[in-house]
């Protein structure tokens, strides 16, 4: 084995230590209480600080610890899991009702725009067209988990549909209202580190890695209907796709098309 590969393959073995220590020390620890700072952490495991905060982002990712600023990380324990196939969009509310998750909209804020150049082509509108844009935070197991922007023109959506009714889902408004008639989504999914705003919004650590889902929202006329960004800490989401097994396309099938 080359060197290099061997102090990679150490290096890897030392991390995997350190995580199976910090599993094992996250377990040990009630629910709600705070683990040991990172310095004392830090030396309890023999690691830098670097290290250490490197190895604890999974287990906050997973939801099983949380990092307040100036307060400490805190042992939250194993939460219920939205779980949901990408065939069919549907709202978090929806998802949360089908396992009996209480969820509810935090902080949030609406505010009229004009289009500019960049949102006037996710929209396929005129710049200067007025639109609206709706964020907000998204609370389960009485903690956010996760931060949705939507951004819509106002012939679709306006101030005064967001009343004392509105739970957090543009989508659920729209169908409820029944205009426009919606026809499909288009969702790109990447991973993304969190934005200053965002993790404090998430109350996590900036860079902390989210879910993004960017999302085009299509009336039966072509229209798009919304431009939605959708941060979800993975830790309280799993997703998944069902998908048909293609045909093996064969030198056989070549032949037949040739004669």
């Amino acid at each position: 084995m080359a060197p290099r590969t061997r102090e990679f393959t150490t290096q890897s073995h030392r991390f995997q230590r350190l995580q199976n220590d910090l599993a094992n020390r996250i377990a040990q620890t009630p629910p709600g209480e705070r683990l040991p700072s990172e310095p004392q952490l830090a030396q309890e495991l023999g690691v830098s600080r670097a290290t250490l905060r490197e190895a604890m982002r999974a287990f906050e990712a997973q939801g099983l610890i949380r990092r307040k600023q100036g307060a400490g990380t805190f042992v939250v324990g194993q939460s219920q899991v939205i779980t949901s196939g990408l065939e069919v969009l549907e709202s978090i509310e929806s998802l949360a009702r089908r396992i009996n998750l209480d969820v509810s909209m935090g902080e949030w804020h609406v505010e009229e725009r004009k289009a500019d150049p960049v949102q006037a082509e996710h929209l396929q509108v005129p710049e200067g067209t007025d639109l609206i844009n709706v964020e907000r935070v998204i609370i389960a197991d009485h903690r956010p988990v996760a931060y949705l922007v939507d951004l819509l023109p106002c012939e679709y959506l306006r101030l005064e549909d967001l009343n004392e009714n509105f739970t957090g889902s543009v989508l659920d408004l729209i169908l409820k209202r029944g205009t426009p008639l919606l026809a499909k989504s288009r969702t790109e999914i990447r991973a993304v580190a969190a934005s200053a705003d965002i993790a404090r919004a998430l109350q996590i650590q900036r860079g902390d890695v989210l879910l993004l889902f960017v999302a085009y929202l299509y009336a039966v006329d072509g229209s798009v209907v919304d431009y939605s960004l959708s941060f979800f800490l993975p830790g309280y989401f799993r997703f998944h796709v069902v998908r048909k097994v293609g045909e093996v396309f064969t030198n056989k099938d070549e032949n037949r098309e040739e004669d």
